[in-house]
């Protein structure tokens, strides 16, 4: 589903740069900010929780927890790839001025027809860049990418520049579609067809049936639609095996940049990397705007401080559980950085603790959420090789007393479905998720016949089910 943004009508904006200046197309762009002002605008920091979290029902407050999911705490790459952005939308639309004889030409002419005479302006140029961005699955791309587009007006409405009407009203700053699976040049133009339609308003385009025709429609609606910049997500679908060489899709796509003077931004998983790097024009093509790979936080970050600080304050048990060290580390452990991971697992925690009667989190607690909310990524090889790089650097915690020392401090008030030893928790965990569950039972009667005896405790003693002194005994 592509993204929507809003529609605003235009307010043009002095420019200094002289390349810039006298094009409605960058005019009606918002203005430029600072660092700061870019990082509050791309910051989202949910309501904190109030005196409810005390006083209001489980049910209803665990309602509050998708507050959770909508925290965006940006980052140091938010404002690099932010300027990129902005900047190559600028550059493509510096050679793309609609009140220009090129750009008329530009309009009326497809890119490959043959034209004998040229505009006094001379020539089409495009200047239409490429941006990368890659990183591992989950790691914040998509998040980033979103907030970051919609600072941006997604259309713009054009009626009158210096008091003089102008030939097109609609300007679409950017779009945003997903890589088809099967690298289809086709199911590409269907979506950006539809993606076009969609935030101008128009009727569904019915895609050509012949692939000369097909070209020529998105052509002409991308020149059109005054496109300023079309970003492609989940590029790793592009295999350089299955396509036996250069993608014919990646073809398609330099075209838009190279002719139609489109900027593009390409986003996918460390996978995309071997397709990039297999010639030296994809390569070249697809960072002269930028090129970015995101990582992983590490713990001791200003990143990952800062947004675990934020995230702790969304906390709505009936109880408030400080965020100590080893609350943290055991977090980080379990998530690697993953920032999804971390919202995800936090709000599980949050949830399966409401109502039991001990509302506190512990370490015990955020290991049985994590193991809930992130069971098949958990099990992903990108995770566990983080897991084990993290365990070959050292960073995840040895000192046990530390982590005595937490949880010993927290209310305790004893529940039946919670564990209350983490020393134990995960052989519990194995053996309750066990397929072999019943066949490891030799007996599961014993305890009813105890009851059925004139001593069930000598009974269970005997059976050695029972153990009076569990540190001098030895049961397992």
């Amino acid at each position: 589903m592509s993204l929507i943004g809003r529609i605003e009508a235009a307010a043009y904006n002095d420019v200094i740069f002289p390349e810039f200046q006298g094009n409605p197309l960058i005019e009606a762009l918002p203005p430029k900010l600072s660092q700061s002002s870019i990082l509050t605008k791309l910051q989202v920091y949910p309501p904190l929780p109030t005196d409810f979290r005390y006083s209001g029902d489980e049910g209803d407050r665990e309602d509050f927890l998708a507050y959770i999911l909508m925290l965006r705490q940006p980052l140091e790459i938010y404002f690099d790839v932010f300027r990129a952005v902005e900047r190559v939308i600028k550059q493509g639309y510096s050679s793309r001025n609609p009140l220009s004889p090129t750009t008329q030409n530009y309009l009326h002419y497809r890119v490959d027809e043959p034209i004998s005479v040229f505009p006094s302006t001379g020539k089409f140029i495009s200047r239409g860049r490429g941006i990368t961005l890659l990183g591992e699955s989950g790691i914040g791309k998509t998040t980033m990418l979103e907030q970051i587009l919609l600072y941006f007006p997604q259309v713009i409405q054009h009626n009158k520049y210096n008091n003089e009407y102008i030939g097109f009203s609609n300007q679409v700053v950017w779009i945003k579609v997903e890589c088809p699976d099967k690298s289809s040049v086709r199911e590409l133009c269907q979506e950006i067809l539809i993606s076009l339609d969609q935030v101008t308003g128009s009727p569904l385009t019915k895609p050509a049936s012949n692939h000369s025709n097909l070209m020529f429609q998105i052509e002409q609606r991308i020149k059109s639609s005054h496109l300023g910049i079309l970003v492609i997500d989940e590029m790793q679908n592009i295999s350089v095996q299955r396509t036996r060489g250069e993608s014919g899709l990646l073809k398609f796509l330099k075209k838009i940049v190279n002719r139609l003077g489109v900027p593009m931004l390409f986003c996918g998983n460390p996978d995309f990397d071997d397709v990039l790097v297999s010639t030296t024009q994809n390569a070249r093509r697809s960072e002269n705007g930028g090129a970015f790979y995101m990582e992983r936080l590490s713990q001791d970050s200003i990143g990952w401080k800062a947004f675990i600080s934020q995230l702790w304050q969304l906390q709505w048990t009936n109880v408030n559980t400080p965020l100590t060290d080893s609350l943290d580390c055991k977090l980080y452990e379990l998530t690697v950085g993953n920032v999804d991971f971390a919202c995800r697992t936090y709000a599980e925690a949050q949830s399966l603790v409401m109502g039991t009667g001990d509302e506190s989190l512990c370490e015990v607690v955020l290991q049985e959420a994590y193991d809930r909310a992130c069971v098949q990524s958990s099990r992903s090889s990108e995770v566990l090789n983080a897991k084990e790089e993290l365990l070959s650097k050292g960073e995840q915690k040895k000192d046990s007393s530390k982590v005595n020392k937490a949880t010993n401090n927290q209310p305790f008030i004893p529940s039946v479905d919670r564990p209350q030893h983490h020393e134990f928790s995960d052989a519990l965990r194995d053996m309750l998720t066990s397929k072999h569950l019943k066949e490891n039972i030799k007996d599961p009667d014993r305890v009813q016949y105890a009851g059925k005896t004139d001593s069930p405790v000598d009974y269970l003693r005997e059976k050695r089910l029972l153990s009076e002194d569990p540190i001098a005994e030895e049961f397992f």
